[in-house]
């Protein structure tokens, strides 16, 4: 009952959004949404019981743990947005028409589909049923493609349509190889539920591993274009530019993190029927060319969101690479997860509050931000230190444990590649966050800095509390996460 609540709530209160025409009672319902699913999340912490094998819907560790990590970044991002919209809607928009039934309307169809994201992310994670996961990973594009278009400027028209465009093509590709696995099992005999993740792993050694090996091909290509894996990453940079800022969070902290759970599904599959090592070496291959394209376009990049979303490109191929190399490199990936989605949630909302403050997102353009904006100054530094894996945030630990996985599985190689390209990250992050923060504006860039104000407790307050366990995770692993990540390295074949 409490999954179906889960999935029904947010929609139903999107669905009543997009009725609505009150902007101000659909950004409480949005907040009132976003509490009860994370309240409903960690009640399930202690009260879900085991999921039936051959069931369509349940929960495991590895679900709960992707579920909790969206559920905490969505309440962060609709408290940000409440404010964001209120913000707008007492003057501040200069993008749109001066028509108040209009304005009231487009937020109220933004506010709807950020409800509906919340549920079709809530579906991938308690899906236990490949072809379901396939429905939800579609409705996720469809409810996050209008969250994109919200600024409606051409260029956020020409992201989106690459989004939609890039990422449907990927889809097509992971539903052949749904039916590539069906194929795979026609042997079986009643294959009615074969898609279905306990008959699939309970009959894995009988299923064709010719025909099971191209499936797991055309699911990667498929989803690991929605996990924004390298070279199937084209979408990403537009998308996480040009959308608002809140939605940048969960496009990067979380959207991510759904592609990525359903090919840790198959993967599963896989070293269940013995082919492991073929899926394995196709997340390392991956993961290191997204780790090169990421630390090639980071050097060169001018604008502080777009380089944002290609540390995300980054990090996802953090993410693929332990699991490739297996062993503790599982659970530094899956650590690594939930650092990711913190620190990059704190980081997309707050360049938010510098694009407001500076009314651009160029790099150059940005000076003294310590002078005029001190608290999103130190979480500005406080998220970059964060996201390129320096002590003492939970980043560090978690690329410590996958180079222990390297290191462990003698890939000397492969680690050589991993510490090179983070270090090339680490210099061209430092070298254009840095004067961002602390270097003074002089001559007519000066004169366009804002004047120091008060910073609203909306635009710091989320931000902060992700920054903070981030940081707690640096110093702390709590027993409870210790022994899910030590059940989910397990289930995925690692010791």
């Amino acid at each position: 009952m409490a999954i179906w609540l889960l999935l029904l709530v947010p929609a139903a209160a999107g669905l009543f959004c997009f009725l609505s025409r009150s902007s101000s009672l659909c950004r409480y319902i949005l907040c009132m949404a976003a509490v009860f699913h994370f309240l409903l999340v960690t009640w399930l912490w202690t009260h879900h019981g085991k999921t039936i094998p051959s069931a369509w819907i349940g929960l495991d560790d590895v679900g709960l743990l992707f579920l909790s990590i969206t559920s905490l970044l969505f309440l962060g991002s609709s408290v940000y947005t409440f404010g964001y919209l209120k913000a707008e809607a007492q003057g501040h928009r200069k993008d749109l028409e001066e028509n108040i039934f209009f304005k009231n309307s487009h937020d109220s169809v933004f506010t709807g589909c950020l409800l509906l994201f919340l549920s079709t992310m809530t579906l991938v994670t308690v899906s236990r049923h490949l072809g379901l996961m396939w429905v939800a990973i579609e409705a996720t594009t469809l409810s996050s493609a209008p969250l994109i278009y919200y600024h409606r400027h051409h260029r956020s028209l020409e992201a989106v349509w690459k989004y939609i465009l890039i990422c449907s093509i990927g889809i097509a590709l992971a539903m052949l190889g749904n039916f590539f696995i069906v194929v795979a099992g026609s042997e079986i005999g009643d294959t009615g539920n074969l898609l279905s993740l306990g008959e699939l792993t309970a009959n894995a050694s009988n299923l064709n591993p010719t025909w099971l090996k191209a499936a797991f091909v055309l699911c990667f290509v498929g989803y690991g274009t929605k996990m924004g894996l390298a070279p199937m990453h084209n979408w990403l940079p537009d998308a996480h530019s040009e959308a608002p800022s809140s939605v940048s969070a969960l496009l990067s902290g979380a959207l991510l993190n759904c592609a990525f759970l359903v090919l840790l599904r198959i993967h599963v599959v896989m070293i269940a029927a013995g082919l492991g090592q073929t899926s394995s070496q196709l997340f390392v291959l991956l993961g290191l060319i997204s780790l090169v394209f990421a630390a090639v376009f980071i050097i060169g990049q001018k604008d502080f969101k777009r380089m944002l979303a290609y540390s995300s490109v980054e990090h996802m191929g953090i993410i693929a690479l332990g699991i490739g190399i297996g062993g503790i490199g599982i659970s530094g990936s899956i650590f690594h997860a939930i650092n990711h989605s913190l620190v990059k949630g704190m980081l997309f909302m707050t360049a938010g509050n510098i694009m407001t403050a500076y009314q651009t997102k160029n790099i150059d353009s940005v000076r003294g931000l310590l002078y005029t904006r001190p608290i999103t100054a130190m979480l500005w530094l406080a998220g970059s230190i964060a996201i390129i894996g320096s002590p003492p945030f939970g980043t560090f630990l978690s690329e410590l444990t996958i180079l222990g996985g390297m290191i462990d599985t003698h890939r000397y190689g492969v680690a050589a590649v991993y510490l090179l390209t983070l270090g090339i990250i680490f210099a061209a992050l430092s070298a254009k966050v840095l004067p961002m923060i602390f270097l003074r504006p002089t001559g007519e860039l000066g004169q366009e800095n804002p004047l120091p104000g008060p910073e609203p407790a909306w635009s710091v307050a989320p931000l902060a509390v992700f920054g903070i366990f981030a940081l707690i995770l640096g110093v702390y692993m709590p027993p409870w996460l210790s022994k899910v990540l030590d059940e989910i390295t397990r289930y995925v074949g690692g010791q």
